[in-house]
Order: structure tokens, then sequence, then C-alpha cells
């Protein structure tokens, strides 16, 4: 079977006894950097010397076929640098590919960034949504943050230091200077900070420099206040392009805050009077 790892994102002590195990019997490992985990082993003092395969953005394609066949014979352990392998690192196409071959997978979890950041940011941590890296040229990056403008759901996303101002800079323009977010950075290592406020206000703190692996967590837009009338209207629209009513009444809810169930009986009342 294919077995995904998670590893430590900073601290060492959040090795779990499971991954420790895995390491130590581990024939075959396909991990993102081969040297990061050559000193991982070492690090957790492992005298297993494992086949290690580079398993990366630039060559997961060509060689998932490869590692799903070396697992069909034998468990084959996935690594990347840090954190679970797939969320935002090597490991989607190689899934994919030990699917559709019939493959086992299994996932050993641990540390996430993601889950991390979220816990201690503050925000709410009932909705949220992963946003991964935006764009690095400044025109790409203001569009994907216009496409996720109106997002009601919590926003995680992932960004380098170098670009950190920059990128708080257009998420105020994009957002509102005024929404609430969380700067989260070195989560679990020996300088970790979370910085709270307001994207104008980390905009500013950023603006003086930043070192380390960086997390921005970004609360979702406030739902739209509209009519009953309105939000009626919206759930006529989207039946009209071929929604199924309750569905669309669910839709135009979540985005506005008005009940499902009076726009989905508010939607039928107007089709009645209409014949």
């Amino acid at each position: 079977m294919i077995i995904l790892a998670a590893t430590p994102i900073g601290n060492l002590g959040d090795a779990s006894p499971r991954l420790v195990a895995a390491l130590e019997a581990a024939t075959v490992i396909a991990s993102e950097d081969t040297r990061t985990t050559q000193r991982l082993l070492q690090a957790l003092g492992i005298e297993n010397r494992p086949r290690l395969l580079a398993l990366h953005d630039h060559n997961e394609k060509e060689r998932a076929d490869s590692v799903v066949e070396l697992a069909a014979e034998g468990d084959v352990l996935v690594l990347s640098d840090a954190g679970m392998p797939t969320v935002s690192d090597p490991g989607f196409a190689l899934v994919a590919a030990a699917a559709t071959a019939g493959v086992t997978v299994t996932a050993i979890p641990g540390p996430s960034a993601v889950i991390t950041a979220l816990a201690v940011s503050g925000l709410p941590t009932d909705r949220f949504t992963f946003e991964g890296f935006l764009p690095r040229k400044g025109g790409d990056r203001r569009g994907a943050l216009a496409a996720v403008a109106s997002e009601p759901r919590t926003m995680v996303f992932f960004e380098s230091p170098s670009r950190l101002a920059e990128t708080l800079r257009d998420m105020g323009v994009a957002f509102g200077a005024g929404r609430r977010a969380a700067a989260c950075r070195e989560l679990t290592k020996m300088y970790e900070e979370v910085r709270r406020g307001t994207l104008d206000e980390l905009a500013a703190w950023a603006a003086e420099g930043v070192r380390g692996e960086i997390c921005v967590v970004v609360e979702g837009a406030a739902p739209l206040r509209l009519s009953l009338a309105d939000g009626v209207s919206q759930v006529r629209e989207l039946v009209a392009s071929g929604a199924r009513l309750k569905a669309a009444a669910a839709e135009v809810a979540s985005q506005t805050g008005l009940s499902s169930r009076e726009l989905y009986q508010g939607a039928l009342a107007a089709r009645g009077e209409r014949g």
C-alpha cells in the first residue's frame, strides 16, 4: 500500500510513535526532498536506511505510475518536507494513480500547518477553506483575492515572508482594510509568533520585515444583508438557470444569512402566483 505520513512542521517532538515506527520499518520512502528525509531520520535517531525516491512537484506526474507499481509489491511510505503530503505538497497525482490502479492508500495523521494556524488564529473555525499559496505576480494575486472576496468561511493561506506585506495590502484592498486576520509565523518552533489584528494593522507590521514560514488566516465576509424579497428573486434566478429549488434556496441562504426555509417557501409562493 501507499502510506501518506505527516511529519513535524517544526518541533521534532510532534513526530508520532506511528511515524517513528513506520520510518524504522520502511523499505522504500518517496519524499519531496530526500535530503530533508535523511535529516529527519538522523534527528529521530532512526538507524534504518530505506531506499529513498525523490517525488516532488517537477517529477510526480512522470514518476507516479512507477511508485504505484512498487506499492503493489510492498509498502511505500510517502513524505513531504513538513506536514501532510498532498496538502499544498506533492502526493495528489500519486494518490490518484494509486486509486486508478486499485492500490490501497492510507495515512498516518499528524501535524498540519493549516489546522494549527486555524486553531490559534482566534477566528471562527466551524467552517473554513484552504487557499494555499497565492500567485506570485501582483495582478494574478489581486485577481485571485477578488474571486474570494465574498467567501463567508474563514480562509487560510500560505505565503512567503518576502511577499507577506504586499499580500496583506492586497488583501486589505480586496477584503476591506478592517477585515480581521492572523499572521502565524514559525508554528511549533522556538520563535513561534501569532499576530492578530485587522489586515491594515498586519500589513503595517509586516512592512518592517518578517522571517520564517507564514500562514495567514482571514475572517470570512459578512453575509449580505438582503430583504427576503430580494433573496427570493435570487433563488428564482438560480432556478431559471437550471438549479433545483432546494439547492438554490440553500445557496442564497449561505450567502445572505436569510432563512433557507423562508426562501424556499417564498420561491414556491412566487411560482404559484405567476402560474
